[in-house]
């Protein structure tokens, strides 16, 4: 018996999928609209705040909520091919919404044991979540100087600084790693981004994905209440697959973009050289093979997310079985599948988004047409979780069954100093 079918009776407060043709035909013209900005917020950086309020009030945001509190209940397959739609449209804004979907994703899950219901109405209602984890400078590695603390009268605060806050300054709520002092124990703080004493820099200074709002956030005791804080061992299990496919689907994005804007570049081109294969660019065989090597890769790379997306799924539906050994297999298929194809989507589009300048010429590097773009934001995409470490793990689970890590911290190593 399938997983949908022992799920029967939960099936109106699950996400399982919705018509994808219909979302295609609400949401494409709006990634349209969100396109034609694209290249003028590349080439004066530009953060798309009215693109992603579009987004907020056409309630894609809230696409992966059930139907029955309002969303539209999408699998994880569905919402990742529409966000690579989006990220063709500009990637940027896919990665401004990681963050949100994967607070989504933990309160779905979430809502197994306690009503998630009042979240969901603030996602039907436009409300977003941005993201702070990662703290940069001296902290060293496995300690968190973001700290949750309580007065004497019983309210919480939260104190800290994060950098790569990606997505918050468009947020609404703040997904905060902080440690509780009083509990001892690593926690999510769900931060109103308008409470006294949050500040978020725009001071992010990537040579790519340069609108995403991946700066930093200070806080400076910052009132919470306590039903907004979560034990961080209760957050979703897929989380850090979830968070892998999202670069999976910003790349796939970039990809289609890429040879999308190359493929036109070719087509109108009038110059053409004297050693060349046509009396015009678009039908040099030489020059047709670029594109359409590119266009195979780009192909491959859509492919490879949607298989993780699948095991996404699996792995969101198995939280909802009974049976804890099938979610154990279904959480390390995903995170096995999500890391192999991390390994190749990233030097798929990396190759393609490069090689394509091969069919036009130094015209092509002029700054006006910011056509490095789609190799600078790819580059910048596939640094954030280093493919070398990647592929130790999968060859050290395919050799020794090692366990792959779900979790894992970035931070100073404790042997820095005497170094």
């Amino acid at each position: 018996m399938s997983i949908l079918n022992r799920l029967t009776s939960q099936h109106e407060s699950l996400s399982l999928g919705a018509d994808l043709e219909k979302l295609k035909a609400k949401f494409q013209p709006i990634f349209d609209e969100i396109a034609k900005k694209t290249l003028f917020h590349e080439q004066q950086r530009i953060l798309p705040y009215d693109e992603i309020q579009l987004l907020k009030d056409s309630g894609f945001t809230a696409i992966r909520v059930p139907e029955k509190f309002g969303g539209a209940g999408v699998s994880l397959p569905q919402l990742f091919e529409l966000l690579t739609l989006l990220a063709e449209a500009d990637s940027n804004i896919v990665q401004a919404l990681r963050g949100h979907f994967a607070f989504v994703e933990d309160r779905l899950n979430a809502h197994k044991d306690l009503s998630q219901k009042h979240w969901f109405e603030r996602f039907v209602a436009g409300e977003t979540v941005g993201n702070a984890w990662t703290e940069i400078g001296e902290v060293q590695i496995g300690e968190v100087a973001t700290r949750l603390s309580r007065n004497i009268e019983g309210r919480w605060f939260v104190s800290g600084e994060k950098y790569y806050s990606t997505g918050s300054i468009f947020a609404d709520w703040i997904d905060v790693y902080a440690y509780d002092e009083i509990n001892q124990r690593a926690v999510i703080v769900a931060v109103n981004r308008h409470e006294n004493g949050v500040a978020i820099l725009d001071d992010w200074d990537g040579f790519g994905q340069k609108t995403t709002g991946s700066g930093t956030i200070q806080l400076k005791n910052v009132h919470v209440f306590e039903q907004n804080i979560i034990d961080f061992a209760t957050r979703f299990k897929y989380q850090t697959a979830f968070y892998q496919a999202f670069h999976l689907a910003t790349l796939s994005g970039i990809a289609r973009a890429a040879v999308r804007t190359f493929s036109e570049e070719v087509r109108q081109r009038k110059r053409i050289f004297s050693h060349g294969n046509a009396d015009l660019v678009r039908h040099d065989p030489q020059v047709l093979q670029v594109i359409g090597q590119a266009s195979a890769q780009s192909y491959a790379s859509e492919a490879l997310t949607q298989k993780v997306a699948t095991s996404l799924q699996d792995a969101y539906l198995s939280h909802f079985d009974q049976s804890e050994v099938l979610e154990q297999k279904a959480n390390h298929r995903a995170e096995l599948e999500s890391a192999q194809a991390q390994v190749v989507v990233s030097q798929l589009v990396l190759s393609l988004s490069s090689e394509l300048f091969n069919a036009l010429s130094a015209s092509a590097t002029s700054t006006a047409k910011q056509l490095d773009r789609f190799w600078r934001n790819a580059r910048t995409v596939s640094s954030h979780n280093p493919i070398i470490y990647k592929q130790k793990v999968i060859g050290d689970w395919e050799i020794n069954q090692a366990e792959l890590p779900y979790v894992w911290q970035i931070g100073q190593s404790p042997k820095a100093k005497s170094a």
